[in-house]
């Protein structure tokens, strides 16, 4: 499971921001999974509503209203018309209801062997891996076309495992220096 803490989701001038808020797109488009996090204390805003609207349609979010120690409310999971669970970061109150809600959005099932579980985006992955596979076994009298299905076959699969790209390195570089003029 590959968690990614991402910028927040705003209107920006700033041409920095706006490509953090870019790339925080991008990372939702890619992913399983989302948790849309908001303070207890006020809930769900319009802001988020907007922000909600604009995913894709694979993807249900999952709401942590967390601060729960400042509005003196019990941690709880519901899953009525939407998921979401109630905790405080702080004191910790609630963490388990999160991981246990974040086992079964990974597919984890207590008890249950030889198990697979897959998203449709890892199905597809997986696909076009047995395609660039099935081409570099025709392809092996010309090394060059042998190994470029290699390596598509290899990316393919690094986007399932997670693995840690050149494009990675630059998000990562950006995220933690701020480069200046």
């Amino acid at each position: 499971m590959n968690i990614i803490d991402t910028a927040g989701l705003r209107e920006t001038t700033d041409t920095i921001e706006a490509m953090g808020v870019a790339r925080t797109w991008q990372a939702i488009e890619r992913a399983d999974a989302l948790l849309l996090v908001v303070d207890a204390r006020t809930g769900v805003t319009s802001a988020d509503e907007a922000i909600v609207a604009r995913l894709p349609r694979h993807l249900k979010p999952l709401t942590v209203f967390n601060k729960l120690d400042l509005a003196g409310e019990p941690p709880e999971a519901q899953s009525s018309n939407g998921a979401h669970i109630r905790l405080s970061a702080k004191t910790g109150e609630g963490i388990d209801v999160l991981r246990r809600a974040l086992l079964a959005l990974a597919g984890w099932q207590s008890g249950v062997e030889n198990v697979f579980m897959a998203r449709e985006r890892q199905l597809g992955a997986l696909a076009r891996v047995a395609g660039a596979l099935e081409r570099a076994g025709g392809a092996m009298l010309h090394s060059e076309l042998f190994a470029e299905e290699l390596r598509l076959a290899q990316r393919e699969l690094g986007a399932i495992t997670g693995e840690f790209t050149a494009e990675d390195l630059l998000g990562e570089i950006f995220s933690r220096f701020c480069v200046g003029k």
